[in-house]
């Protein structure tokens, strides 16, 4: 009772939920993307497995996000895996190929979801940490708002993206954008960007660039399924 009258205690749980709208939209157009060409059956499955992914990575990030940033060229990798995400993701197959090969497309997503998840969970659960400032239970409320946050965000994603195909390029260039801004935030390369203010930026926009200029390419050069009389 005494926690519910800290007032410290809803300021902190406030920055979460904050915290958790901002953060937790990257994890959804992920998703999204990644669910969208799926036959709405399996994009319901994708986004269920996709997002309890994301909260159980979640957790087990907390416990070792300290020993994590620690280590060089982490985000080095994790960077180029979000940029090769974002490239697959934009230049992939089209709606009836994937309902062709319904399984394996479903299994694609959920790979391709839980290793995106795992690369961009890791800033979520470093603000998540910081605002709850070793109060267990705020960190256990900020995982739990996490988990509708995520499904609704994805949900929602699939619905914009089939009316306006614009926001999977916007989505994809998110990706690219997360991926050149975590490449230059390793630790391994802290002394030589610690003059140049600019380059995370400038990697950052890179990272998008890349992605859709990559992305296009692909799809331009993908085969396209027979028309169907």
């Amino acid at each position: 009772m005494e926690l519910l009258q800290n007032a410290d205690f809803w300021i902190g749980l406030l920055k979460i939920v904050w915290i958790n709208i901002i953060l937790s939209g990257d994890n959804a157009v992920v998703i999204a993307l990644a669910a969208r060409a799926l036959a709405p059956a399996q994009q319901k499955q994708a986004i269920l497995w996709g997002s309890g992914a994301a909260v159980v990575l979640r957790i087990v990030l907390t416990f070792l996000a300290a020993w994590l940033l620690a280590l060089p060229y982490l985000q080095i990798v994790g960077g180029l895996l979000l940029l090769w995400i974002g490239i697959q993701l934009l230049g992939g197959h089209d709606a009836d190929e994937a309902e062709g090969q319904a399984g394996n497309s479903m299994m694609a997503a959920v790979r391709t979801i839980l290793v995106a998840d795992l690369v961009m969970s890791l800033d979520n659960v470093i603000a998540v940490a910081a605002a709850a400032q070793g109060n267990e239970v705020l960190l256990v409320l900020g995982l739990a708002i996490s988990i509708p946050l995520v499904i609704f965000g994805s949900t929602l994603m699939i619905r914009l993206m089939e009316r306006f195909p614009v926001i999977v390029w916007l989505g994809a260039g998110l990706i690219g954008w997360v991926g050149g801004e975590t490449l230059v935030s390793d630790l391994a390369l802290k002394a030589a960007v610690q003059g140049w203010p600019w380059l995370h930026e400038a990697a950052a926009c890179g990272g998008a660039i890349l992605v859709i200029v990559v992305g296009r390419a692909l799809k331009r050069r993908a085969p396209r399924s027979p028309e169907v009389p």
